[in-house]
């Protein structure tokens, strides 16, 4: 069986696929600073607008239609795959393609009827119903990519996966930039379009070699898919209620305080979902296959013990130099204009921490199945988070906000790990408690120091203390993969 990794050998695997979807997730930040940049010097500030208009309609579209499957896919197919029956296989995979054909037609005519409808909303000038129906062939190619990516994910071609990222976001900034310097603000559409298919041939390029396609006689196969389906879908409902809270908080925000309130949030926002991504985008990619294959509750709770230590160990000198040298880099990122939501996001950072703890434990609710449960908990965690977050905000402004933010991700913590202990009798390893109790003190020494003015003895000690968490860091993930098992 693929799982059965001796302990030093589950936190190489780990720590190996953390650190090159890591790093995938690192290059693809930067050349989406490069390509935006280019945006904004071709088409300015309202080009950029349209691009982001656009996108938003079309990947929104993708999601609503998608019920899900380019993620619940990949619990059935992992399992299939560590049975070594490659038969069954290759028969689940077509019942997924053939409920991708189902959402491709669905997405793609979707995109078509409602085009009048989202120029409508989107737009108080011009007519671009026709510019909305022209996404439906991008949506129909974002359908496909999903399903082939759920195959990949399942097999475990992770270094497939990696290569079709790098590849994909390379070769799109090399492409579209001369698009857009010929023909400006007309090519946005086309570039959408070119952009997804480019993502679903290399990513066929690479699935169609693991499981060739076949869709002989897949319609008759379609409820065969219904626990798919109906993983799918709720774990779509989670995204649609995560983003409805959202968007009742930049909406508070912006009534209880101005517009400029809402752009500090995001800053904030922004700066703890991207670096945060650099090591939780291993978790859908290589731990939620792994997960969903394990056999016993013995080997699931290796399985997340292993992830969770290994994140944390990660993201603590992260957290640690974001809480010192914030007051450098949102001017940097940013300008002096966001200098008032440093220490907002000095206190929301540690929100990385408890994801590192709450993100492995809810993975366990799709990877055997449970998706009510799963909805449950996402959704009680949202209720919870708008109540604190308007709380936080009303009563101490935007520090109050990054703290409400915190006890949100804290509260989840313990809402999942006791629900997880009592459903799946899952606990805490000695090794992942000691890696608790290390890290979280060290990070919150370095957020004591901010409770002084930013000294040159500031500068130094907070730099003796990232240096030491990052060196103990280090130590401590190079030990652990010499263990014996």
């Amino acid at each position: 069986m693929a799982n059965d990794f001796s302990s030093s050998d589950n936190y190489r695997h780990v720590l190996k696929y953390t650190s090159i979807f890591g790093s995938v997730q690192g290059l693809n930040i930067l050349i989406g600073l490069v390509r935006n940049k280019v945006i904004a010097l071709l088409l300015g500030p309202g080009g950029m607008g349209l691009v982001s208009l656009f996108n938003t309609i079309s990947t929104f579209i993708s999601q609503a239609t998608s019920l899900g499957i380019s993620f619940s896919a990949v619990r059935r197919i992992s399992e299939l795959y560590d049975t070594g029956d490659s038969s069954s296989l290759r028969h689940y995979a077509k019942v997924v393609r053939g409920w991708t054909l189902l959402i491709t037609l669905a997405g793609f005519l979707l995109s078509i009827v409602l085009s009048p409808l989202f120029n409508k909303l989107s737009f108080s000038w011009g007519d671009h119903t026709l510019h909305y129906a022209l996404l439906a062939p991008a949506i129909a190619m974002m359908a496909i990519t999903g399903c082939e990516t759920a195959i990949l994910k399942g097999t475990r071609c992770l270094r497939a996966l990696a290569t079709v990222q790098v590849s994909t976001a390379i070769l799109v900034l090399l492409t579209t930039t001369p698009l857009y310097y010929f023909f400006g603000e007309s090519a946005i559409v086309p570039v959408i379009t070119l952009t997804a298919f480019i993502t679903m041939v290399f990513t066929l390029r690479h699935s169609l070699r693991i499981v060739p396609l076949s869709l002989s006689g897949a319609f008759g196969m379609l409820g065969e898919g219904m626990d798919m389906i109906r993983l799918g879908v709720s774990f779509t409902l989670a995204g649609i209620i995560g983003s409805g809270a959202e968007m009742i908080v930049r909406s508070y925000l912006n009534v209880a305080g101005n517009l400029d309130m809402v752009g500090l949030y995001n800053s904030a926002y922004m700066l703890t979902v991207t670096y945060g991504g650099m090591v939780f985008s291993a978790m859908e990619n290589d731990y939620y296959p792994r997960l969903s294959a394990a056999g016993s509750r013995k080997q699931m709770t290796k399985i997340v013990n292993c992830q969770i230590e290994v994140a944390l160990t990660m993201l603590s000198p992260m957290v640690a130099a974001l809480i010192v040298f914030l007051p450098i880099v949102i001017p940097l990122l940013f300008s002096y204009n966001f200098s008032p939501v440093v220490p907002m996001a000095q206190v929301s950072v540690f929100t990385l921490l408890a994801k590192a703890l709450s993100m492995p434990l809810c993975y366990i609710n799709l990877a055997k199945g449970c998706s009510l449960a799963y909805l449950i908990i996402e959704g009680t965690y949202y209720l919870v988070f708008i109540f604190l977050v308007i709380f936080g905000f009303k009563h101490l402004g935007l520090i109050g906000t990054g703290i409400a933010i915190t006890i949100a991700h804290l509260a989840e913590v313990v809402i999942v790990y006791v629900y997880s202990r009592v459903k799946f009798g899952f606990r805490f390893s000695r090794q992942t408690l000691l890696s608790i109790m290390i890290h979280t003190p060290l990070c919150a020494i370095c957020y004591i120091l901010t409770f002084g003015t930013q000294s040159v003895t500031y500068w130094i000690s907070g730099t003796a203390l990232v240096s030491i968490i990052t060196i103990l860091s280090f130590r401590r993930l190079k030990n652990s993969t010499r263990k014996k098992a």
